[in-house]
């Protein structure tokens, strides 16, 4: 379906890095600023002119604890709903270990990083909320080789299901006891800031400066010979008002209401008449803006979610039934014909997507349709 305008398809973005140490351990940081819950992963907010959250994390680090974090793999996405706020498409990277060198190195930023230490994954799930502490969790318990893993509000849902399911959350204890554990967590409450400091914004103004993405959900659906189901979107839907526009079946996400699976669905029911469920999630494409790629042909970044349809039967495909105010007609193509009909970036990611499907593991990263790195 195509997108609509409104702040209800809109969410925020985070990336944070999982640091291991060689003793099994996790490095988490005290946030000077939260009184409420201070214990943290390294990372922050996605910015409108990162490239990709992969850049977010990064420069995060750099911020926060003045070096340039060397990342490995995507571990997780989390899509988080919350009344209070928008909803959040939560990234969190394994980084190479440190060694305790690098660690002595770290030249902090005091407002962003009051504090660190190095905690076993028992010791983080407590002092994490949690939230949190759910999702880094089911990161440590999975195989490397799982990640990414697709999680729900830190819970794993998807192909993150057949991995050791985490625990559920130790009893939450914050900071307590922490700075008896490293030499760099300063002992009792959060000093009170300097009184020339400027005023903290309360939190309803703060979460409004946030910049936000959107997301879209898409299904990959194939026949017996290998050919992709694609559906053709109403010339109205462009710019130029003209040319046909080639995609998969699927759309934007009603951010404020509904989780990508469930939006997935909500899609393919609503576009193609078929009742179904959504399989392995194999992509993640990130978008940038135009703030991130003066090309992007949008203002705000968008992040694409590309599940499995898996491989339907062809008497099925005559059961369709086009949403006729928002698509034109469908067609099963091989790579030739997909590759001809599909903008290059959407051809690239849907490759990755069927490419996905014949290797274990979780969904590829990809930034603009390619492998991201």
């Amino acid at each position: 379906m195509a997108d609509a305008a409104g702040s209800g398809r809109e969410l925020l973005a985070a990336a944070g890095v999982l640091f291991p140490d060689g003793r099994g351990r996790v490095l988490l940081v005290r946030l000077p600023y939260d009184r409420k819950h201070p214990v943290a992963v390294p990372g922050g907010g996605w910015d409108p002119q990162d490239g990709s959250p992969r850049r977010t994390a990064v420069r995060e680090i750099e911020e926060e604890l003045g070096f340039t974090p060397r990342l490995g793999a995507l571990a997780c996405l989390d899509w988080t709903l919350d009344h209070h706020r928008p909803p959040i498409a939560a990234h969190l990277y394994w980084a190479e270990p440190l060694t305790p060198e690098q660690a002595a190195a770290f030249t902090p930023d005091r407002a962003e990083v009051g504090g660190w230490a190095w905690l076993t994954p028992d010791q983080a799930g407590r002092a994490l909320p949690p939230r949190l502490s759910r999702r880094v969790a089911a990161c440590l318990r999975a195989p490397r080789a799982a990640a990414p893993l697709e999680l729900e509000d830190g819970h794993p849902v998807g192909q993150a299901l057949e991995h050791p399911t985490p625990v559920p959350a130790p009893a939450y204890t914050g900071e307590t006891g922490l700075s008896e554990l490293s030499a760099h967590w300063p002992p009792g409450a959060a000093p009170a800031p300097p009184a020339d400091a400027p005023p903290l914004l309360d939190r309803a103004t703060y979460i409004a400066s946030l910049p936000r993405i959107r997301a879209k959900a898409r299904t990959v659906f194939t026949d017996r010979a290998g050919r992709v189901l694609l559906v053709r979107q109403r010339p109205w839907d462009l710019p130029g008002g003209e040319v046909p526009y080639w995609t998969l079946p699927g759309g934007g996400i009603e951010a404020d209401r509904e989780l990508p699976r469930a939006a997935a669905a909500r899609e393919v029911r609503e576009e193609l008449g078929w009742t179904c469920e959504p399989g392995r999630l194999l992509a993640l494409d990130w978008l940038p803006g135009r703030a991130a790629d003066p090309a992007a042909v949008r203002e705000s970044a968008v992040l694409v979610y590309l599940f499995d349809g898996g491989t339907v039967a062809d008497e099925r495909f005559a059961s369709i039934v086009l949403a006729e105010e928002e698509l034109v007609e469908w067609r099963l193509c091989d790579p030739v014909e997909a590759r001809a009909l599909l903008t290059p970036a959407s051809w690239a990611r849907t490759a990755a997507a069927l490419a996905a499907r014949d290797r274990p593991g979780g969904p590829a990263e990809l930034v603009g349709g390619h492998p991201a790195g």
